[in-house]
């Protein structure tokens, strides 16, 4: 018979934080193990201490490298598998004569613990009972008595190691989140914080229930006293008091974010921050509608037609002490709200109001990906629209366009009270492009009546094309290909034929 292998969650460090069963799996097992670095001190074997007994067998697991370089053919990676295989190897040992092993690991032994590298080697050989422990995440909220995610809230475990970059997007784009393995990552975790926009939001815990213990503000924290078992702490957004101009002189801001042609899927890690951390959400209600919903927040809805009147309401929140996201379609720079907004921050009386812009993916940009590659050479982007421009300037413009031979990304081509400007599109297109020339007619893409064909030019037909609808129009070169699962797919060559 052999052994019985338990992975021991002994908490965050209080030895009265470890549970009921664990301290009776090290109560049952012959053989305690438990990780260490060289110098032979265990976290892990201290908060067990009481619990072990004189005819318990121990195993230091000895890490050959902490944070030090080594000379392993493998470099770090290869000399910690090395030293996995082979501990994993001596509980064998244990287990096969028949002795039940208890490995002790601070925290829960499946989250970032070193247990998990004997579990992947050992559990499909030998019985294995994981008991669960209070994690350092955990203890770090209780002990800052502030709730880490409520209601809808998603919270992000983050390991600091990640590249800078990686850590701004994802602490940009998430409401609450936990970062993990400070030590001599703190740098880049608070640069990372910095630019995400949630500095001052951070708090530090180190050593969690422990001796030692010390709660701060991150941005207050020196980076030369920060150990590994520290954390950064971005807490619930919800019930979080923000000052207004009234309350503190807090200065608010306008941020036009593009939500892209659909929904959550088509958002950007920077404007999901923007979103979250925004007072006030203005726009067209059928784009608000697109951004969840969260407590504390304020919604200004509106017909798409007062975009100006829309723009000067966000940048009078701003005054105020708001901060306002205005949210657009698609990309906000291209016909929609970030033209409307810059133009009235221009005005005298706003121009102290901090004023950014956000990308969006473009209707163009989706539906192009869709079809395949119709934008992959030189291209031109008009609207149909004649609302704010007249029917004559779109058409000098189509000619030109045609006549360059560029490829169309055509907007607003028709809406209900619009019907003729389409016709009247393909009719001029068809003085420069060959019948056969490849459409892509995209509808709705992304959203629930998503409808995306590949027409030929003179077959378009205005009657299926709405103020939803983009319209691609190939060049000369342009190829619509059937595949062998019968799919067309529509490319334009990046290489242009010499005259």
């Amino acid at each position: 018979m052999t052994g019985k292998l338990y992975g021991v969650g002994l908490g965050p460090g209080d030895p009265s934080l470890m549970t009921l069963r664990a301290v009776e799996a090290i109560a049952e097992a012959d053989v305690v193990a438990y990780h260490s670095a060289r110098h032979g001190r265990s976290i892990a074997r201290s908060i067990a201490a009481k619990h072990l007994r004189a005819d318990h067998v121990e195993e230091p697991l000895v890490y050959p490298v902490t944070t030090e370089t080594t000379d392993h053919p493998g470099g770090y990676r290869g000399a910690m598998e090395e030293f996995y295989a082979e501990a994993a190897a001596r509980l064998a040992v244990h287990l096969d004569a028949g002795r039940t092993v208890a490995v002790l690991a601070e925290g829960d032994p499946l989250f970032y613990g070193s247990y998990m590298h004997m579990h992947k080697r050992l559990a499909d050989r030998y019985e294995t009972e994981v008991i669960p422990g209070v994690t350092s995440v955990s203890a770090a909220a209780a002990r800052l008595g502030t709730p880490l995610a409520e209601g809808e809230e998603v919270l992000t475990i983050l390991p600091g190691t990640l590249p800078e970059e990686e850590l701004t997007a994802r602490l940009a784009s998430t409401d609450s989140a936990v970062v993990m393995k400070l030590g001599r990552t703190f740098p880049t975790v608070r640069r990372a914080l910095d630019g995400a926009g949630r500095l001052a939001d951070a708090r530090y815990v180190e050593r969690a229930t422990m001796e030692g213990q010390r709660l701060a503000a991150l941005a207050d924290v020196d980076p030369d006293s920060v150990p590994y078992f520290s954390v950064a702490v971005l807490p619930s957004r919800i019930d979080v008091e923000r000052p207004t101009a009234r309350e503190g002189g807090a200065r608010g801001e306008v941020v036009v974010v593009g939500t892209g042609p659909a929904g959550p899927l088509w958002l950007t890690p920077e404007t999901r921050g923007a979103l979250a951390a925004a007072d006030d959400l203005v726009g067209y209600t059928t784009y608000l509608d697109r951004v969840p919903t969260r407590p504390g927040q304020v919604r200004h809805g509106s017909d798409n037609r007062v975009e100006a009147e829309r723009a000067e309401f966000a940048l009078q929140l701003a005054l105020r002490g708001r901060r306002v996201a205005v949210v657009s379609g698609g990309d906000p720079g291209i016909f929609a709200m970030a033209t409307a907004v810059l133009e009235v921050a221009s005005e005298e009386a706003y121009a102290d109001v901090p004023v950014r812009v956000l990308p969006g993916v473009t209707a163009a940009h989706a539906a192009a990906a869709r079809a395949g590659a119709p934008l992959g050479h030189d291209y031109a982007t008009i609207s149909l629209s004649d609302r704010l421009k007249p029917w004559e300037v779109i058409a000098e413009r189509l000619r030109a366009a045609a006549a360059a031979d560029l490829v169309l990304a055509l907007y607003n081509p028709g809406s209900r009270s619009r019907t003729w400007q389409v016709g009247k599109a393909r009719d001029l297109l068809l003085e420069h492009r060959a019948p056969e020339t490849p459409v892509v007619v995209a509808r709705d893409v992304g959203g629930s009546g998503e409808r995306v064909r590949i027409v030929r030019l003179a077959e378009l037909d205005p009657a299926e094309v709405d103020m939803r609808t983009v319209l691609l129009v190939g060049s000369s070169q342009t190829r619509a290909v059937r595949r062998g699962d019968g799919e067309e797919i529509v490319w334009t060559p990046r290489r242009y034929p010499e005259a």
